[in-house]
């Protein structure tokens, strides 16, 4: 597809959509940086309360970590509720659970409002891979249980898991029946039809080169600019030296996926017995589905550095294989790659540079309920009702060590740590 990395979720697009170059100058409300989950949730939400919204994307709508990922949707933060509690005490854990619970709401909504052919599918399996987090799944259950009010997690032995799961990969499971898994790329092109035809105005190929700290500031492109009473920052992994005041506290990651050639509906019934996501309690995670057309869907691997591997296909075989080594007959149709970011603490980095500069990024591997979420508190906050938005700005978040010059070293370094560990 033109304009779009080779992928399976582009070759199985749905609703693609041509939107112009920007030409000359412009005024709004609100300029909103990026195409992505965080960019059309703020645009379409903004809209939808009288405000002018003009959205640039630098590539094509989608073209990011929004239109490449794994497509699962796990319930709660990246950071579980057992480690929220920890960190922040239970009614703050309960309160940012919530709020990922409703972000699983809005996900559910949009897609049925809108009508968004994006294979929208229910159910989650963590497949736990070390004997000493076999006590982890119940206690988290039972946390969920008893004090969350969600009683959707089961606890599986490893036969039960392998039910589920054709692997011996896994020593027991975790099953949420609650939690969802979709076509990514589709998704973000149904949100941003809906938000063009309520009114946004979304122009591709329109890389923002510099913007004034001014009110109202000025939005440089190549060809034109916008000037807009607020600016909204969705570039997440993307982001470049755009801003070099929030860049030091997230770090662009690659990851890998590949696509299977089709399975047949018979074996890739035999492999994953049903249409949920499935990943594993590794720190570099493998996670995996069914595509519509019996492809298995496999993630796995990331690198620290600008650049993906030169034969991706090959990268990602193997870890696909020590899960799966009874695929080793089935050939790869399509491999791709793409930036996501973290953040030290791997909680999302939501928050408002003065006077009028709102930005979220850093989602760590959980970006399509988090990222939609914030951005319908940045509209919130625009709109002038920040409590849900100041939650998530209060949240540490921390530089990463070295800032932007040696963070890549770093992660290399903390990596290779945990990566002995996974293997231990």
């Amino acid at each position: 597809m033109t304009g779009y990395p080779d992928s399976y979720y582009a070759a199985t697009a749905v609703g693609v959509r041509d939107y112009a170059v920007l030409q000359g100058d412009r005024r709004a409300d609100v300029c909103v940086i990026g195409g992505g989950f965080t960019g059309l949730s703020t645009a379409l939400n903004l809209v939808e309360q009288g405000f002018d919204v003009v959205l640039l994307e630098a590539e094509r709508i989608g073209f990011g970590a929004s239109g490449r990922c794994g497509g699962l949707i796990g319930s709660g933060q990246r950071k579980d509720a057992l480690e929220t509690e920890e960190m922040f005490g239970l009614r703050l854990s309960k309160e940012l659970w919530d709020f990922a619970e409703l972000a699983k709401r809005e996900i559910r909504y949009r897609i049925r409002t809108h009508d968004i052919p994006c294979d929208l599918q229910s159910g989650q399996l963590v497949g736990i891979h070390k004997q000493r987090y076999l006590g982890w799944a119940q206690e988290l259950a039972d946390v969920l249980a008893d004090r969350y009010a969600y009683p959707f997690c089961t606890v599986l032995s490893a036969a039960a898991t392998r039910q589920y799961v054709a692997t011996d990969a896994f020593l027991g499971g975790l099953y949420d029946s609650e939690a969802l898994n979709l076509h990514p790329l589709n998704y973000t092109l149904g949100i941003a039809r809906a938000a063009a035809e309520a009114g946004v105005r979304i122009y591709e190929s329109s890389r923002v080169l510099s913007y004034s700290q001014t009110d109202p500031a000025r939005v440089m492109t190549d060809h034109g600019s916008v000037s807009a009473a607020f600016v909204v920052l969705a570039c997440n992994g993307y982001l470049g030296d755009l801003e070099p005041r929030v860049a030091s506290k997230m770090m662009p990651i690659n990851n890998f996926m590949v696509a299977t050639e089709p399975l047949g509906e018979s074996r890739a019934r035999d492999l994953i017995n049903g249409r949920f996501g499935v990943h594993d309690t590794r720190f570099v995670v493998n996670y995996f589905r069914l595509s519509d057309d019996h492809r298995l869907l496999f993630g796995g691997g990331e690198n620290y550095r600008p650049g993906f591997p030169a034969d991706i296909a090959s990268f990602v075989r193997p870890y696909m294989l020590r899960v799966f080594p009874q695929l080793a007959d089935v050939a790869i149709d399509c491999a791709w790659g793409g930036t996501l970011a973290v953040t030290v603490n791997r909680l999302p980095h939501i928050g408002k540079l003065e006077p009028n500069v709102f930005f979220a990024q850093g989602y760590s591997g959980h970006g399509i309920s988090t990222a939609t979420f914030a951005g319908k508190v940045i509209a919130e906050a625009i709109t002038g009702t920040a409590d849900r938005f100041d939650v998530f700005a209060d949240l540490p978040t921390r530089v990463f060590p070295g800032g932007t010059w040696l963070r890549y070293p770093g992660m290399v370094l903390g990596m290779l740590y945990y990566t002995i560990r996974d293997r231990m």
